[in-house]
């Protein structure tokens, strides 16, 4: 007959996730509203037309890209909605509120960037590095929705519009 021993080791790491585990929806809320940050600090600037980075006008660039790199009527159109989506968007996915639905937007546009700057791979280089991670990061976030800390669970709206969903 063997008996086996747990090593302090193991135990006490088995201890530090399941407190990890504990944080679980408080660190679901921080990646969302780090991740609405990160895109309302490309937004804003669009918005309110002022220099981010190197860009001069980065508003003045979105509507070159879709004139001129991607061959899409509507340019200044199309780069107001991609202005909203990177501020109202993105102060909608920092509070909770029609996640879902905001980050598959986020996820398309990324798709659409990605599309536009490829197959150039380094974002350095103005390629694809960093709107592929926002891209599937926003996917991560449609999947799980807006989490325990959302205020559209906080507010009771989730679930109805869950249950709206199941009765239809």
């Amino acid at each position: 007959m063997t008996v086996q021993t747990t090593s302090p080791l193991r135990t006490a790491w088995s201890a530090a996730g399941a407190r990890v585990a504990r944080l679980e929806p408080a660190l679901y809320a921080l990646l969302r509203i780090a991740f609405a940050t990160v895109l309302f600090t490309h937004g804003l600037p669009k918005a309110l037309r002022i220099p981010h980075g190197s860009m001069q006008d980065p508003m003045a660039g979105s509507i070159h890209l879709i004139q001129n790199v991607m061959g899409l009527p509507f340019a200044p159109q199309l780069a107001f909605l991609v202005m909203l989506l990177e501020t109202g968007g993105a102060l909608m996915l920092a509070v909770g509120i029609g996640t879902r639905l905001v980050a598959l937007l986020i996820v398309l546009q990324m798709a659409a960037i990605s599309y536009a700057l490829g197959p150039t791979w380094p974002w350095l280089d103005r390629g694809i590095e960093f709107p592929v991670l926002m891209g599937f990061l926003a996917l991560y976030i449609a999947a799980r929705g807006g989490g325990r800390y959302a205020l559209d669970t906080r507010l009771g709206l989730r679930s109805k519009v869950a249950a709206a969903a199941r009765s239809s």
